[in-house]
């Protein structure tokens, strides 16, 4: 940005360009990947449209956690015997590998 520019006259000048932009007062921020999920907490959120495309400017503190597959913790809990806590635990612990979770509970 400039440094020396008042922010009214930067907004200003941002709708004589035709970018509007608002801030979003967001609790959370959840970005699903194929692997994991990155958690952006306190989120200063920011929407940006120009030229009629719309895009968002997030920054907050953030977190990434491992995603286990739904199907997986429900196969690990009914063959284990197990609560979906332990289930998603030891999956976790296992690096996802079902036949090895399973299999640690009957250890």
């Amino acid at each position: 940005m400039l440094p020396n520019m008042n922010p009214k006259q930067m907004e200003k000048m941002m709708k004589q360009m035709g970018i509007n932009s608002k801030e979003i007062n967001a609790e959370k921020v959840v970005i699903y990947t194929e692997g994991e999920e990155i958690h952006i907490d306190n989120p200063n959120v920011t929407q940006i449209t120009m030229q009629g495309q719309t895009s968002f400017q997030v920054g907050g503190i953030v977190s990434k956690r491992e995603k286990i597959n739904e199907q997986d913790v429900l196969m690990v809990m009914e063959k284990a015997g197990v609560n979906r806590e332990k289930a998603v635990e030891a999956l976790k612990e296992h690096n996802g590998d079902i036949a090895e979770t399973i299999l640690s509970f009957q250890e």
